[in-house]
């Protein structure tokens, strides 16, 4: 099909659990402090999910209300993309799941795992459904349920994850409207950096894994921070040379929330003054593949895009990955 169409986000939504976990809480179960996971990561709480909550259902949420927004029914939709690193299972697909529970009954389905870069890269591959004229409704959902690989008696990483949502419905744009570049990019060389072992085909479940803690998230904090700084400003300058824009351009830059000090460090090599940027890292923590989803929806809520804005996004994480997207909203 020959068919190239402009393609916009008609809509967004996002969804937290309730539960709220604070750094004082934390204080009580790990050796660490409210001053430390501040001065380090810039978060003071994140959302956690009770123990009846699975990824769908935080998912299901955010996609009836994203639907509501577009006044869309779940019957019209074609496609629906689940990016998550913490599945509901390994088969069937996410998607599949949230799928029938939002009664979408004609849409194709599928889930893309790819870490904190997973929104990213399913708004590049949606986008290509419509774009193409296969198809005319997309729903693209990032949706992590992290606190469930978390290890809790790890200082170092037990702080920093969140449990969240977020959701967009892709359809065709108008001219001068909609994705103008995307930039994604892997470095399968640095996998071992941020990881979790054990569970599937590499290593199957089993006492010796349980018990070594190899189910839960393994990450070289250091390397992965001098990563995120460098990749961020370079494909954020590849994905605005592509697009012939300038960082001057940009109304809005909504980046992956993981650690305040890397979006501080990423925005001083980019010069973008903090007064564009979303930043919601210290409310929400890390959310993986909902946290762009999730800071775009509140960007939207509380007035920060206006049609014509040009708004990048862009994420990273496991794989190594990275993706950015310039968006005229």
């Amino acid at each position: 099909m020959s068919v190239v169409r402009q393609v916009k986000i008609a809509a967004v939504s996002s969804y937290v659990p309730s539960g709220v976990l604070t750094n004082a809480d934390l204080e009580r179960m790990v050796d660490t402090s409210d001053e430390w996971i501040l001065e380090r990561t810039g978060i003071r709480t994140r959302h956690v999910a009770d123990s009846q909550t699975a990824t769908s259902d935080l998912a299901r949420e955010a996609a009836l209300e994203c639907l509501s927004n577009a006044g869309v029914m779940p019957s019209e939709l074609d496609l629906i993309i689940v990016a998550s690193a913490t599945p509901d299972h390994l088969f069937p697909a996410t998607a599949c799941i949230v799928q029938q529970s939002i009664g979408a009954a004609r849409a194709a389905a599928f889930d893309m795992e790819i870490g904190c870069t997973g929104f990213i890269y399913a708004i590049a591959a949606g986008s290509q459904f419509v774009a193409s004229g296969v198809y005319e409704k997309v729903l693209v959902i990032g949706a992590e349920t992290l606190s469930r690989f978390v290890n809790w008696s790890d200082r170092t990483t037990c702080c920093l994850f969140g449990d969240g949502a977020g959701a967009c419905l892709l359809v065709p744009g108008e001219p001068n409207q909609g994705i103008i570049g995307m930039s994604l990019g892997a470095d399968g060389s640095s996998s071992h950096l941020l990881k979790l072992p054990a569970g599937l085909s590499r290593l199957p479940a089993s006492h010796q894994t349980v018990d070594a803690g190899m189910h839960y998230i393994h990450m070289e904090g250091k390397a992965v921070f001098k990563f995120a700084v460098k990749i961020v400003a370079e494909s954020v300058t590849q994905l605005l040379n592509s697009c012939g824009k300038s960082l001057d351009d940009i109304d809005l830059f909504i980046p992956h929330q993981a650690n305040i000090r890397i979006i501080d460090s990423a925005l001083g090599r980019l010069d973008i003054p903090r007064e564009k940027v979303v930043i919601n890292v210290d409310r929400y923590g890390n959310t993986s593949s909902a946290s762009v989803p999730i800071a775009l929806s509140e960007a939207v809520r509380e007035g920060r895009l206006r049609r014509g804005d040009l708004v990048v996004l862009v994420a990273f994480g496991a794989g190594l990955s990275w993706g950015s997207l310039a968006i005229i909203w």
